[in-house]
């Protein structure tokens, strides 16, 4: 076989072409390959914590559906609070009704006054108040029923406590007290 004899020039030209190719598989390796595979692996830790983030979300549509579904009951429920509650101050209105619901029940001398008030947790819009009322003198049997009336009439009132003292020197009669919260609005 015969050799092959390159001159300068030729060779030149072998080592520049081998020296661009050497050039064109960095830059694909560096410009090209290298940023799609970081790419590629950012994608997937992208992806792997979007993961948590979809379940969440899927949770909180369902809660969303579930209380979309109970809004129609609770819009009810608000309207009637609303319809049960007079307007005006509860100051004004209160120890009057507790005053003729008592004395619808043949309960004289009822006094009635505010303890205290908070904001009510589960209605926005709406406080409890609570009050005191005090019944000087009452028979047990007539006080009995103008609980039982006063829990059936009034469904925003609750009794919380309930005292009566009996009198040494008159036994028929006693002295009564009731701790009760009603929920008014804000």
């Amino acid at each position: 076989m015969k050799a092959i004899k390159l001159n300068k020039e030729e060779i030149q030209k072998i080592a520049l072409g081998g020296m661009i190719f050497c050039g064109v598989i960095y830059s694909y390796f560096a410009f090209l390959v290298s940023p799609l595979s970081a790419a590629r692996e950012q994608a997937i830790k992208d992806t792997a914590d979007i993961g948590p983030k979809i379940t969440s979300a899927r949770a909180q549509i369902s809660k969303t559906k579930g209380i979309e579904e109970k809004s129609p009951a609770a819009v009810l429920l608000l309207e009637q609070v609303h319809a049960m509650i007079p307007q005006g101050a509860p100051i004004a209105w209160v120890p009057t009704k507790l005053a003729d619901l008592f004395k619808r029940e043949n309960v004289d001398k009822v006094s009635t006054r505010m303890a205290g008030e908070a904001p009510e947790k589960d209605l926005t819009g709406f406080g409890r108040y609570v009050w005191n009322v005090e019944v000087p003198r009452v028979e047990f049997i007539t006080f009995g029923r103008a609980l039982s009336a006063l829990e059936n009439d009034e469904p925003l009132m609750e009794i919380q406590s309930v005292e009566v003292d009996a009198g040494r020197d008159d036994v028929q009669f006693q002295r009564a007290s009731i701790t009760l919260q009603n929920i008014v609005r804000q």
